[in-house]
């Protein structure tokens, strides 16, 4: 099998990217090298992958509009040309934006749904485009697919939750509140600072400030002014990094003021025995059982108390539903089996022309 996967134009793709679309990109990637099967990867030149890279130009400077019409027009020459040379069987689409690249008629497609579904064009969800089928990343946002999309039963996201076991936690561990991800303000980490302040407990900061002029201004207006000795900014973590913080962390602190459509870090903390502290928006109500492998939280009062509360609960409560409930390995093998169905919608169009 051959597979192209497409990234997101703005973003690399790298083990320290914090970005959801980006790590499950990686994770196939590398499933399908393991597996025998031929990977194509179209992303930024300073990205790593195992298969074989097609890449775009690196994205320098501020990342405004200008910036995204190049990096999309790249992505597009990258697409067609791939599609005329290689003989792909399957196109696998990850960017918030894929329809401004979208590979003419004839290759077979899948769209994972990786963010809100109201953030994508009102237009890119309802393609006519033939042998193109959405993939949705929980229930909770398979649940708002419009009808008229062609959409498969949705894969959940997981983790490789066996990477996250190696250390021995025990319960009722203190440490800091920690929070990871795209600094950003729909993440609402500012919520999580203060209600680590409430709670007196040392907060630590990890993940990346994008270029984008809003993310940026975030940071500075939203987040230095909050940081001390108490409350400090870590900067983008790689995955061993990660592991400490994870580790070494009271509990995970998601305050995301939007409703997620999954949360890898979330199911990280829990792998690795660390409760996660959560407002319920979207899919986090369905990772985090409330009172057990963490808690869910209205309001930034109640998410100080949930982390005074956190030692109280399991590690080992954690890292069973983890395992239970957050595998990559069913991950993938939902991705194989979809892939196989997909690759089946292209024989059916080739037989149909030859009648």
């Amino acid at each position: 099998m051959r597979v192209l996967s497409v990234a997101y134009p703005l973003a690399k793709v790298r083990p320290d990217t914090p970005g959801g679309a980006e790590q499950i990109l990686l994770a196939l990637d590398r499933a399908l090298v393991r597996a025998g099967h031929e990977s194509f990867v179209i992303a930024q030149k300073n990205s790593k992958i195992r298969g074989r890279l097609l890449a775009i130009p690196d994205l320098k400077g501020r990342i405004d509009n200008d910036a995204a019409v190049l990096m999309r027009g790249a992505c597009r020459a990258a697409v067609r040309n791939a599609i005329k040379k290689l003989k792909i069987d399957i196109v696998h689409m990850h960017g918030l934006d894929f329809h401004e690249y979208m590979p003419p008629e004839g290759a077979p497609v899948l769209v994972t749904l990786h963010l809100p579904l109201a953030w994508y064009q009102p237009g890119a969800l309802k393609t006519r485009r033939p042998c193109t089928f959405f993939n949705c990343v929980s229930g909770s946002q398979a649940r708002s697919l419009p009808e008229a999309a062609g959409h498969l039963e949705h894969i959940d996201n997981g983790v490789d939750t066996d990477a996250w076991e190696q250390l021995p936690k025990q319960q009722g561990q203190s440490g800091y509140a920690l929070s990871m991800g795209r600094i950003c303000p729909e993440k609402g980490f500012h919520v999580a600072m203060d209600a680590a302040s409430g709670a007196r407990v040392p907060f630590i900061l990890a993940g990346a400030v994008f270029r984008y002029g809003a993310h940026e201004e975030y940071f500075q207006k939203m987040i230095a002014p909050r940081l001390s000795k108490y409350c400090r900014f870590a900067g983008v973590a790689n995955p061993e990094r990660k592991k400490r913080l994870l580790y070494g962390a009271r509990c995970l602190v998601v305050p995301s003021l939007v409703a997620e459509t999954s949360s890898l870090v979330a199911m990280e903390a829990l792998a690795s025995g660390t409760p996660v502290v959560a407002f319920p928006n979207g899919a986090l109500a369905e990772i985090v059982e409330d009172g057990l492998t963490g808690f869910l939280v209205k309001d930034e009062n109640e998410m100080s108390l949930a982390i005074r509360e956190c030692p109280g609960l399991s590690p080992e409560a954690c890292r069973k539903a983890a395992a239970k409930r957050f595998s990559s390995a069913a991950m993938i093998e939902k991705y194989f089996e979809t892939y196989g169905k997909i690759a089946a919608c292209k024989a059916q169009m080739n037989g149909s022309h030859r009648h």
